[in-house]
């Protein structure tokens, strides 16, 4: 099989690629870099690009895909086909699954059912404790011999200092990052906003971000002492963000993720008490919104992730106190992106293509990814940094529906996705 994308502009940060090339893949891998008045090779299929970004496959380091367990929200074959749909050849499901991924077998399982979708390639995480109760650490070598690419205890973070360190040292021996969702529960339970005025005025339990930064800090601080690699979930507040710069001047091994939600949206958006606004972390203030800005400007966070949380229609349906938390983002990410952070010049281009692909790829270590030098996998995505097009809940190719941004035009998508050499989803019209 061959397929060439011809005539686009290939933007590769790994390779220092930022020019127009023409390029040839073949059984699945990308077999040459042409010039884009090269005779077309014999039997190859022709994907034209003109005027479109030619990328290395965009890799989300956090999603949530159900399966097994939830498949009422999701499954694995409708969260890969959402996330193909915006643009990401690879996703990292979250362990959070029932039961939870804390063992080869369930590893093994989400790998084998991402290849029976034949959509985004699936690099799950496991769980750093078993059953993620923060009491016994999980087989993690065993896990990462099946396939996970990180560990993590997601939305239920080990909250004793003594395992945590425990789990870094251990995660260590195998190159493993420790994912965290920072959140120190003494401080936040039963929170359902960001605490602050606005809580107050809408009479809704407040998450102090000092819940965040607390164990931010905590994470660092261990990450220095043992070695190891602490890699901060969806960082969403200002005291997070200068942790994390501080840490790397000082040559700690800590990188983190920003989900599109938090840098689009602030607190205000929980004013009409739409419970598809509720999230964890909560959307938080404008002072941290600029914070999480700048970061992405300067290069302290790391990654965009989307953390895709699909929940049923029902669920998302009760009182703002009793609805689960969590939104829909892999269809929506990339739109956001270039709408928030291209058009409104925070970032160029090569800075989303670092954060969306060749960051990812060195986070988790994902080999032959994140690149599109010759030889290696042909996980490609194809940008249009012009397409205007709106979302509609209705027609999103995941379980659930709960997401904000329903009705919201974006200006910039990615309009086509190959996986292993073989084109998985393209906008209508496109190529």
């Amino acid at each position: 099989m061959k397929l060439l994308i011809a005539n686009g502009h290939l933007i590769d940060p790994a390779e220092g690629q930022n020019s127009g090339k023409n390029i040839l893949i073949e059984d699945g891998r990308v077999a040459a870099w042409l010039g884009h008045g090269d005779p077309v090779p014999e039997g190859a299929e022709v994907f034209d690009a003109s005027g479109m970004i030619v990328a290395p496959g965009f890799i989300d380091l956090h999603v949530h895909l159900r399966e097994p367990g939830q498949e009422h929200k999701e499954t694995i074959a409708t969260g890969t086909a959402a996330a193909v749909a915006g643009g990401w050849t690879s996703v990292c499901p979250m362990p959070n699954t029932n039961p939870i991924n804390d063992n080869a077998a369930i590893t093994r399982y989400m790998i084998e059912q991402a290849e029976r979708a034949g959509l985004a390639n699936v690099f799950p995480i496991g769980a750093i404790t078993k059953e993620s109760t923060g009491t016994e650490l999980a087989e993690m070598g065993e896990m990462k011999a099946a396939g996970a690419v990180a560990v993590s205890d997601d939305g239920r973070p080990v909250p004793n200092a003594g395992m945590m360190r425990r789990a870094m040292e251990y995660a260590k021996d195998f190159e493993l990052p420790v994912v965290d969702h920072c959140e120190d529960k003494s401080l936040s339970s039963g929170g359902v906003m960001h605490e602050g005025k606005l809580s107050l005025l809408l009479g809704l339990k407040g998450m102090p971000a000092l819940a965040e930064e607390l164990d931010a800090v905590r994470d660092i601080i261990l990450a220095k002492e043992t070695g190891a690699h602490i890699h901060i979930a969806h960082i969403s507040t200002r005291g997070a963000i200068e942790a994390v710069r501080r840490a790397k001047a000082e040559g700690v091994r800590v990188t983190c993720e920003v989900a599109p939600h938090h840098f689009t949206l602030t607190d205000r958006a929980v004013e009409g008490y739409d419970t598809n606004t509720k999230m964890s972390p909560p959307l938080r203030s404008e002072e941290h919104l600029e914070a999480l800005l700048e970061a992405i400007k300067d290069g302290t966070i790391d990654a965009i992730a989307t953390d895709h949380a699909p929940h049923h229609a029902d669920e998302k349906a009760l009182e703002y106190d009793r609805a689960p938390m969590g939104i829909t983002g892999l269809e929506t990410g990339v739109g956001l992106a270039f709408s928030e952070l291209v058009h409104k010049g925070v970032i160029d281009l090569v800075r989303l293509v670092e954060l969306c692909a060749a960051n990812p790829a060195r986070i988790f270590r994902i080999p032959e990814r994140g690149t599109l030098k010759i030889g290696s996998i042909a996980d490609v995505t194809i940008l249009d940094p012009q397409f205007e097009w709106t979302y509609r809940n209705a027609d999103s190719r995941s379980k659930s529906r709960n997401s904000p941004f329903d009705g919201r035009t974006f200006h910039g998508a990615a309009v086509a996705t190959v996986v292993g050499g073989r084109i998985v989803y393209q906008k209508k019209g496109i190529g």
